[in-house]
C-alpha cells in the first residue's frame, strides 16, 4: 500500500466517524423545558432545597422549567404525577429527588419502574459510582434510577441537595439534551412524515 493510499484510507475512517458523531448528534436539544418533582413527606414548596437547585441549575445552562410540584411519599402519587408530567407537550424531561433510599416509605423507584419504556441502568451505576468519591460505602442505600416514559427523559435523584448536586451537574445537565433528543426523535421524523404528506395534498383515510 503506498503513502497515499494509507493516507486515503486514514482519511475515509476520519470521515466516516465524524459524520457518524454528527448524525448520532443530530437531534441533540439545545435548551429543554423540565419538569421537578420533589417527593417528599416533610418538605413544603417554600422550604425546598433539592427543587430549587435542580430548578436553578437548569435556568443558569440555558435550559427552562416547565414546572416545579411538590408530592408526598406515595406510591400512586409519584407514579400518576411522572406519567402526567412526562406527557405534557411543554415538558422534555422530568426530574424528581426524594424517594430513592431504603426507608418503607421510599418509594420512587418502585413507582416508576412500570413506566419506563426503556430504562437507563448506566445513570444510577454512575451517580453511585460519583457517589462513592464523597459518601463512600453508604452509597449503596441510594436508587437513584433513570429511564424513558412518553419519549421523555425521567431522572430520579435522592433528596438530599448534595446529591441532587451531584447528579444534576455530573451527569443530568451534560446529557439531558442528547438524551431528549434521542426520545424523542421517532416522534419527530414521524411529524415530518405527516407534514410532508399534508404538504403533498394526500387525502387521509377518512377522506378516502
Amino acid at each position: 500500500m503506498t503513502e497515499h493510499d494509507e493516507h486515503s484510507d486514514h482519511d475515509e475512517d476520519s470521515d466516516h466517524d465524524e459524520n457518524s458523531d454528527h448524525a448520532h448528534h443530530h437531534h441533540d436539544v439545545d435548551s429543554v423545558a423540565v419538569a421537578v418533582v420533589t417527593v417528599s413527606s416533610s418538605r413544603t414548596a417554600d422550604e425546598d432545597p433539592a427543587g430549587d437547585y435542580v430548578a436553578a441549575a437548569f435556568e443558569a445552562a440555558g435550559h427552562g422549567v416547565s414546572v416545579r410540584e411538590l408530592i408526598g411519599d406515595d406510591y400512586d402519587s409519584v407514579q400518576g404525577t411522572v406519567d402526567r408530567l412526562a406527557r405534557r407537550k411543554d415538558t422534555d424531561a422530568v426530574v424528581t429527588t426524594g424517594g430513592t433510599g431504603v426507608t418503607p416509605d421510599d418509594v420512587t423507584p418502585e413507582a416508576v419502574r412500570g413506566l419506563f419504556a426503556k430504562r437507563l441502568p448506566g445513570f444510577g451505576e454512575l451517580f453511585r459510582r460519583l457517589s462513592h468519591e464523597e459518601v463512600g460505602t453508604r452509597t449503596i442505600g441510594s436508587r437513584a434510577t433513570a429511564g424513558v416514559v412518553s419519549a421523555t427523559p425521567v431522572f430520579c435523584l435522592p433528596g438530599s441537595e448534595n446529591a441532587v448536586r451531584l447528579g444534576v451537574d455530573e451527569i443530568v445537565l451534560p446529557e439531558v439534551g442528547h438524551l431528549a433528543g434521542l426520545a424523542a426523535r421517532g416522534l419527530d421524523e414521524e411529524a415530518e412524515i405527516e407534514e410532508g404528506a399534508a404538504g403533498n395534498g394526500e387525502s387521509s383515510s377518512d377522506d378516502a
